[in-house]
């Protein structure tokens, strides 16, 4: 089963994925690796899952010399989805402030209990 922070953390890699592929031109997934500071094998985890929902497509570069060699791009969906995922990041780091700002005022209060 997972849990709320699997999710986001699923949710902000894939994010920081369809980020880097609209931002850029991804010619492997060993460049998006390096790109997102992620193993191969989660990249490649993450870019099946995109390429499953038809939110990137892989083109093959036609006249490369490596006929392995794509070029990931996103789909009107995959923006769609950066856009659905952007607003919930913002929400959670919002959220995220907020309990800060009152766990910061909660200790100010403390200290200042003390200090008088």
């Amino acid at each position: 089963m997972n849990k709320p922070d699997d999710n986001a953390t699923l949710d902000a890699e894939r994010l920081a994925a369809l980020s880097a592929l609209q931002a850029r031109d991804i010619s492997s997934q060993r460049v998006l690796a390096a790109t997102l500071g992620l193993s191969l094998g989660k990249t490649n985890f993450l870019l099946k899952a995109l390429l499953a929902k038809g939110q990137t497509k892989a083109e093959s570069f036609r006249r490369s010399d490596n006929k392995l060699a794509y070029l990931y791009v996103l789909t009107p969906s995959g923006v769609a989805e950066r856009a659905r995922l952007t607003r919930l990041f913002l929400r959670r780091k919002e959220q995220e402030y907020e309990r800060l700002r009152a766990e910061i005022a909660g200790l100010r209060h403390e200290i200042e209990k003390i200090d008088r």
